[in-house]
């Protein structure tokens, strides 16, 4: 079968959907699929490409996979219309790809706006005596839920977005989305029908850190023994919120100085937190690792960092948990108490969930962590095994093997 993969985010990009796209596809090859990927050039979180990447279309072979990449305007300043304007032009260059006359084709969302061009350009590649190929769309982010719960551009273009959000939904021929509440708002709101929705949850990509010095890693990266150092990864974007971080450290300063706060990635919020992050002294930011370290990186933290800007609720998923959990550490969430986040650390049992926004709270909920030891590792072996029991490579890619095969098999019945 042969199985096209059309995604914004690619590796060697190491955050957001990136990870999972790549997993996909290798996964997907590995049970038998003919898979082609249509990218753009990596350029998230840092939001430019980087040196080595040349030309307008590149071709490469990643992990046994045929991958083209399509180079596509990148915003210095990712937000609103100019984010828009890049997914438009990915779109665009999807649409005047070559694609390898697939069976199936999924898509990815984000990015919803190339994700709905590409749909239409897949209708209208069915060769003579050949349906059209069979579409699936993979739900990591509510886009229309995001713009409402970040206030970004008002109920208007939360409206517009919502429509668009629904109608490329339903055009699809099977959506699959990362966690039951995404069903839920899928189908109960967008009007998607149930049948046509499965719910397929990430998983841990990044394995536990191999046996390593762990003293001597924390004494290459500057933090003392004495120290307890707060670890957040990842995009540094508007939904992160990590001004309270900046806060937080500033607190730390007189009331806690024996905290860490280490901030690891990059993203369009990065200038504006260095400059408030000026002069703190328990605040630290670093470039993202590679992948190498990353796991070792985790497990010599002693707390794990999950911040969102108040009034998040179910629009994401963050990646950067299923990361969290095999590393054996306890998680720290600040995120409203109903959110999809809390309730993912609350079904773990992996950590403790503090209120957002709130620099003291979330200064009482690393030294609540730090005062048990022993149930700070409890919790720590909660996500492991979390990890094993929920989010296994294995289990996931299998399923998506199957939905694959159902969207052909459903096109050819109908």
């Amino acid at each position: 079968m042969r199985t096209a993969v059309l995604t914004l985010n690619f590796a060697p990009e190491t955050t957001g959907i990136a990870p999972y796209a790549a997993g996909l596809a290798t996964g997907l090859q590995d049970r038998g699929h003919d898979v082609q990927v249509l990218t753009a050039y990596p350029h998230y979180p840092q939001w430019r490409v980087p040196e080595g990447f040349d030309g307008l279309t590149l071709h490469e072979d990643v992990d046994g996979v045929a991958v083209t990449r399509l180079r596509h305007h990148v915003p210095t300043t990712p937000t609103g219309v100019r984010r828009a304007l890049s997914e438009v032009s990915f779109g665009l260059r999807l649409a005047a790809a070559r694609w390898h006359a697939p069976d199936v084709v999924v898509c990815t969302s984000p990015a919803l706006i190339s994700s709905a061009m590409a749909l239409s350009t897949a209708a209208l590649r069915r060769r003579p005596g050949r349906l059209a190929p069979a579409t699936g769309v993979i739900v990591q982010d509510l886009y229309s839920v995001g713009v409402r719960e970040t206030a970004a551009g008002g109920d208007r273009v939360a409206q517009v977005l919502g429509a668009l959000e629904g109608a490329t939904l339903r055009r699809a021929d099977g959506v699959a989305v990362i966690h039951d509440r995404f069903r839920d708002r899928v189908v109960e709101t967008l009007g998607v029908p149930a049948e046509r929705v499965a719910t397929i949850r990430n998983w841990t990509h990044v394995e536990p850190a191999r046996p390593f010095d762990r003293a001597a890693f924390r004494a290459s990266m500057g933090w003392r023994p004495d120290e307890t150092v707060v670890l957040h990864t990842g995009a540094m974007g508007e939904k992160q919120g990590l001004l309270n971080v900046v806060d937080a450290a500033r607190l730390a300063s007189t009331s806690a100085p024996h905290v860490r706060f280490v901030l690891v990635g990059d993203g369009g919020q990065r200038p504006r937190i260095e400059s408030a992050a000026a002069g703190v002294e328990r605040l630290e930011l670093r470039d993202p690792t590679g992948e190498d370290d990353y796991p070792r990186l985790l497990a010599a933290a002693d707390v794990l960092l999950v911040n969102e800007r108040p009034g998040l609720l179910e629009m994401a998923v963050p990646s950067k948990l299923t990361s969290y959990f095999s590393s054996g550490r306890p998680v720290l969430a600040a995120t409203e108490p109903g959110s999809t986040t809390a309730g993912e650390v609350n079904a773990a049992g992996a950590g403790f969930v503090v209120p957002p926004g709130d620099p003291a709270a979330l200064l009482d909920g690393v030294a609540a962590l730090t005062a048990d030891p022993v149930a700070a590792e409890a919790m720590g072996a909660a996500g492991l095994d979390y990890c094993h029991r929920v989010l296994s490579p294995a289990a996931s890619l299998d399923a998506y093997d199957r939905w694959v095969r159902s969207l052909a098999e459903g096109r050819r019945r109908r």
